[in-house]
């Protein structure tokens, strides 16, 4: 007998790894598997543009079924449609594809996932949520006009608090508050976490569209709070102070394409989608109450130096390890 909320939280975990990095779209996850609970695949939508996470799933599990050497060499999400539907010989009829957001039913920079389902001929289909964005929605519908077997997970809370980035920018924006602290809690004192982390948040950057941070720390520090470390865009930003003085020759001023704001507000927030804080326990103060989420990095290390104080009551909603660990956390 097949566990659909084990399977839908497989999904999840996975594509919790790729939160923050798929904005404008969401995080989705999605396995393949068979009756017996057999797994085939289990992967997510990486990217903006890049194939969904049901694309990505099916073809991984194409590739174990069938060992096509093809497949493997093809990105771009409509190839990967073409050459499913041409080669894939019924081989989906008897398996079942769980995925955590509904399948997008319209062309967008990618094909319609709920079309390519269909034309493969899934047995069953489960979805965490529906998609909030009635552009995309349908697919659900879509599938079970066409004669599959598809259910909704009802009440999934892990599929929406997965999706709960998303929902915000959809709507208004979403803020998260990116911070780094020692097994101990200490978050100042130099470099913290990894490099595989300190690469993350880089790539965080590059996806945000605003990255707010502290006046103290830009004195201090000195940084240039770009995504090099990933070759990509660096974001605009907020510089949260009440002294408009800066030393322009601080390396984040000199960024090509940058827009760099200083303010003792952060009404600027409204007019940006994804926005990112970083700092440490002023800017955990200062900005309590419009984080939706904190991404919190823990080094396995022990540190001397400072934990911040303060109360904010946080519910862990996903963690995920390399060297250290990164939790994402909610108010609650």
């Amino acid at each position: 007998m097949v566990d659909d909320n084990l399977l839908m939280n497989l999904a999840v975990k996975k594509a919790w790894q790729y939160q923050g990095l798929t904005y404008p779209n969401p995080a989705v996850g999605a396995v393949v598997s068979d009756d017996r609970g057999i797994i085939y695949s289990c992967e997510a939508h990486k990217k903006a543009g890049s194939p969904h996470a049901e694309v990505e799933a099916i073809k991984e599990a194409f590739i174990k079924l069938i060992d096509d050497k093809k497949i493997k060499k093809i990105q771009n999400s409509a190839d990967i449609h073409k050459y499913l539907i041409k080669n894939h010989n019924s081989i989906f009829k008897n398996l079942t594809l769980h995925v955590t957001l509904e399948p997008c039913n319209h062309q967008g920079k990618t094909p319609p996932c709920s079309h390519l389902i269909k034309e493969l001929g899934f047995k069953r289909v489960v979805i965490g949520v529906k998609d909030p964005n009635k552009e995309a929605s349908g697919g659900l519908e879509y599938l079970r006009e066409n004669g599959i077997q598809t259910e909704l997970l009802e009440g999934s809370k892990e599929c929406e608090d997965l999706l709960l980035p998303f929902t915000k920018w959809q709507k208004q924006n979403f803020v998260f508050f990116k911070i780094a602290m020692s097994l101990n809690g200490v978050i100042d004192g130099g470099i913290i976490t990894g490099k595989r982390s300190r690469e993350l948040v880089h790539r965080f950057r590059d996806r945000c569209d605003l990255l707010v941070i502290g006046g103290n720390t830009v004195r201090i520090d000195r940084p240039i709070l770009d995504a090099r470390f990933c070759d990509g865009v660096a974001p605009d930003i907020l510089i949260y102070s009440r002294k408009e003085e800066f030393d322009r020759t601080i390396p984040l001023f000199n960024v090509k394409g940058r827009k760099v704001h200083i303010s003792d507000s952060l009404n600027l927030l409204k007019n940006y989608k994804n926005v990112m804080i970083e700092g440490g326990e002023g800017m955990l103060k200062a900005t309590k109450d419009i984080v939706d989420l904190y991404a919190i990095f823990r080094s396995p290390n022990f540190k001397t130096g400072k934990a911040p104080q303060i109360n904010i009551n946080l519910e862990c909603i996903s963690a995920t390890t390399n060297r250290d660990v990164l939790s994402w956390y909610r108010v609650f």
